[in-house]
């Protein structure tokens, strides 16, 4: 069976300078791909461009064997998602949730059907007729979340959604996103800097780094490649554990 999201050679500058750099990577459905990559590796343009919110230079994608490298983003089914909820202010939870459903005219009984379920999905329950600012972060998040899974997108692309928020509600955020993940089949992209939350919320792993991607064949690779940092933070953690077995001698 050929890969649900096909991404062959694609480049991209800025001021000459290149950010991407012959990237292709494939993707079954129904998996999530951690990238992990430090800031300015070009893991938003990549996002960017899949979404055709960035022109290419170079490069084709496909999703479900349809080239949709020449579409508006409006016409791609790929949802883009990133820190910054960019919640409506004037709408509670709620119709926030459902504006995507509202203007592809579905009936209201359909509405609120899924909605409900999203809604309780997202741990919102308590909170549908609350405005945005009435919510903590995480809730935001969350509710950003809904709005775009809502639609059923063929793809999600999430840009670092929670880098924004305190480590313990970004915990639980990760935990909750790859609950939903498997619970509603979402083929999806996650790029992060954090090294721990690739490995959480991912099923497939890749590294970004200087504009060039590296995609690996299992969990185990990207662990054992130096390039990605974990033996390093392996051996951090072991150091910290022998200083505290050492001073409790």
């Amino acid at each position: 069976m050929p890969p649900f999201l096909r991404v062959e050679h694609l480049a991209k500058s800025f001021q000459d300078e290149p950010v991407l750099r012959d990237v292709s990577l494939t993707l079954d459905a129904h998996h999530t791909l951690s990238v992990l990559g430090r800031s300015g590796c070009g893991k938003t343009t990549l996002l960017k461009g899949i979404a055709g919110l960035l022109p290419l230079e170079r490069g084709e994608v496909f999703l479900d064997e349809r080239c949709i490298t020449h579409l508006p983003p409006q016409h791609r089914n790929v949802i883009y998602l990133y820190q910054e909820p960019l919640l409506f202010p004037h709408l509670n939870v709620f119709e926030n949730i459902v504006f995507g459903l509202r203007l592809r005219g579905l009936g209201d009984g359909l509405i609120a059907a899924r909605a409900d379920e999203m809604i309780e999905s997202l741990e919102l329950t308590p909170h549908t007729r609350k405005r945005p600012d009435q919510l903590s972060g995480g809730q935001r998040q969350r509710v950003a979340c809904g709005r775009a899974l809502i639609i059923q997108p063929a793809l999600l692309l999430l840009d670092e959604p929670f880098s924004n928020l305190d480590p313990d509600i970004r915990g639980a955020m990760q935990q909750l996103f790859k609950r939903v993940a498997q619970q509603l089949a979402i083929t999806s992209i996650f790029v992060t800097h954090d090294l721990k939350e690739s490995l959480l919320v991912g099923d497939r792993f890749a590294h970004l780094e200087a504009g060039r991607l590296h995609v690996y064949d299992s969990r185990e690779a990207f662990i054992a490649d130096t390039r990605t940092g974990v033996g390093r933070e392996i051996d951090f953690w072991n150091s910290i554990r022998t200083e505290a077995s050492h001073a409790s001698v």
